[in-house]
């Protein structure tokens, strides 16, 4: 991490880039709690140097119980994520979608990973304001639908994808287009995401201006799809409920465990 004090006001208030920021911040106000579950004290870091007015952000998230959300889906993918790099490493790992997640530098990989970050070019733009690509770490803007990017990753080694809050805003076509590239351009790995309900679209245009644009029933489907993946693990995003400090929020989460509301967003481990 760069240590020089970093100018995010230009970010517009309710555009992707701030989504971004306040998905740090989440992570970063977690990361403080008496009992924290993700302990990313990199986004704690990183908020210190951003110049922006997280007041009003803290306002806006409702950091008393987004916090949980935000913590338990993200130690769910890096808990995937470390045994994949205990049992590989000498692997690719592709984070696409990064957002401003710190998820490279919180799990401290073996060195002989190589790790790529992929985002929009705006988004890497502020991430390289914070980060420095090595040797071994690099930043790709680009949007993930776009195939070009895909030149810059070696394959032939074992290749652990991960994309968090990401496919259920791609098009069905492009999520299958993707998967597609991603299964021809590497031998053997594993894909690791979260997905949404076929409610989720319909309500994104009810209530987000349809920023939603893929839900899927049963993941399985995605075998269909694409004969060289094989379903592993499926979780809800906050299975791990029992490790939430706040009885408040652990006792609506023990009640909501057992309804089916939690299929809605779901946590998915697929090998190929």
């Amino acid at each position: 991490m760069t240590a020089a004090k970093v100018d995010f006001s230009s970010i517009r208030w309710g555009s992707a880039e701030w989504t971004n920021l306040v998905t740090l911040y989440l992570r970063a106000y977690e990361s403080r709690s008496r009992r924290t579950i993700l302990g990313d004290h990199t986004a704690a870091e990183a908020v210190d140097r951003i110049d922006y007015d997280f007041k009003r952000i803290h306002r806006a998230s409702l950091p008393a119980g987004n916090q949980y959300l935000v913590a338990l889906r993200a130690k769910q993918l890096d808990d995937w994520c470390a045994d994949f790099l205990v049992r590989h490493p000498d692997a690719v790992v592709l984070h696409l979608g990064c957002g401003l997640d710190g998820r490279a530098f919180r799990l401290d990989p073996p060195p002989s990973v190589l790790w790529f970050d992929v985002d929009q070019p705006a988004v890497i733009e502020l991430r390289r304001r914070l980060y420095e690509d090595t040797d071994r770490y690099r930043m790709i803007g680009s949007s993930v639908t776009d195939p070009r990017w895909l030149d810059h990753i070696p394959s032939g080694l074992p290749t652990l994808v991960v994309a968090e809050g990401l496919l259920m805003y791609l098009r069905e076509s492009d999520v299958r287009l993707l998967l597609e590239r991603l299964t021809d351009r590497f031998d053997s790995g594993e894909l690791l995401f979260d997905t949404l309900s076929p409610l989720a679209p319909w309500l994104s245009k009810a209530f987000t201006g349809g920023i939603v644009k893929w839900g899927i029933r049963d993941v399985r489907d995605l075998e269909r799809w694409n004969p060289r993946l094989r379903f592993l693990e499926q979780t809800s995003t906050v299975a791990g409920y029992t490790k939430v400090a706040s009885m408040p929020v652990r006792l609506i989460y023990r009640l909501l465990s057992a309804m089916p509301v939690l299929d809605y967003d779901v946590l998915n481990r697929f090998a190929y």
